[in-house]
Parts: structure tokens; sequence; C-alpha cells
């Protein structure tokens, strides 16, 4: 199943989106968080040119794509069918063009469309079961291929005998970032209560205002 979906600029690494909801259960979160900020950090970089690729790191594979100066990550299960992956990936790049496509390159910070999490969390839930008659028919589907997709582990992608410091380095950014996107997203759910409740407060204060005059005239 997916276990992680990060979305970045590939021009430069910088973070877009994170599902929130991903890491909650997973054992070593932030080690694995902290392979993908150097995965980004290095296609960022030029250093790996292929624009489709799975990386094998643990009991864990990442997939990711390329499209528009965009890359698309996931980590899944290493049992998890690479097509249902890249399918997966497949629709998060067409909403997100869809959706933002015309904001992408002008993000200056971290996280910038949050909100798409909600269509991450969406779609992940119909991937989850491999055996649903939707996902038996994308893995039988033969003008969707992955077998050409190279696979290689993330030590020789990352570079043999990466210095444990350099993740370090990486970890001190992704902590700070994590904590303004949780601020955002505890935002976002007040925001929506408030929508919410509102018009439920204001009326009942228009009831009770009412009767108040009421019991005043009487």
């Amino acid at each position: 199943m997916v276990k992680l979906t990060m979305i970045a600029r590939a021009t430069d690494g910088l973070p877009l989106v994170e599902g929130l909801d991903d890491v909650r259960n997973l054992q070593d979160a932030d080690v694995y968080k902290h392979q993908a900020k150097a995965l980004f950090k290095n296609l960022s970089s030029g250093q790996n040119d292929a624009s489709r690729m799975s990386i094998e790191t643990g009991p864990y594979v990442f997939h990711y794509i390329i499209e528009g100066h965009v890359c698309y990550l996931t980590m899944c299960d290493r049992s998890y069918p690479k097509k249902l992956a890249f399918q997966y990936l497949e629709d998060l790049r067409n909403e997100f063009e869809r959706v933002n496509g015309n904001q992408i390159e002008t993000a200056a910070r971290p996280y910038a469309f949050i909100k798409f999490d909600t269509f991450i969390q969406k779609t992940k839930k119909l991937y989850l079961d491999t055996s649903t008659q939707r996902n038996l028919a994308k893995l039988n589907d033969e003008l969707f291929e992955v077998h050409q997709i190279m696979t290689r582990n993330v030590q020789e992608v990352l570079g043999v005998g990466e210095k444990l410091d350099q993740v370090s380095e990486m970890s001190s950014h992704l902590t700070s970032e994590s904590g303004i996107y949780a601020d955002k997203a505890r935002d976002l759910n007040r925001q929506a209560l408030i929508r919410k409740w509102a018009p439920v407060a204001i009326v009942f204060g228009i009831v009770i205002l009412l009767f108040w005059v009421k019991t005043k005239i009487w």
C-alpha cells in the first residue's frame, strides 16, 4: 500500500505538498522523509535525468515521475504493484497540473499547495485494495506499461556511503518545514469549522435576540 506521498518542484527541490496522514503509523518515518528530500535535491541538481524510476529502500520502494518541472513521489510496500503505483502518481499529476499548473513556477515557500492533500487522501483510498475491479482493470491495462522503468537502490542513487551528516543537515530543514506545514493544516481546519458553524451561531444569536426583545415588549 501507499506509505508516503510528496510533490516537489524538480528545478530546485522545493517541497510543494505532502500527504498529511501518510506517515502517522510508519516506523522510521523521519528516515524515509529525509531520503525523499535527498532524492528531490539529487534530481534538482541534475544528477539523475530519468523522468521515471523506482528506488528500493529497506522494505519499501520509492516511485517517482517528473512532468512539467514537478516531481511526484510515492513510497509503497515492495509487494505493492509497480503499475498501480505509477498510475496513482499519474492521477495526482493530472489533477495537480489542472488545479495548480500556472502557480508552480512562482511558488516561493515550502508546502504552498497544502490544500491538495485532500485530493491525495481521496485518491490514495482508491488504490488501497489492489483486488478491486477498478484496480484489477488498471493492472490489466496493456497500454500502461512499466517494465522499462528502471529500478535502483537508494544508496546507488544518492551516492554510495552517503554521509549521515548530510541527512542530518536536511533533517533540520525538514523539521522546520514540517512545523510550518502542521500550523497551516491547523489553520485550515479552524477556518473550515468557522465556515461550517458560523451561520448556525448567527441564526441562534438572532433567535435569542428576538426572544429577548419579545420579553421586554411584553
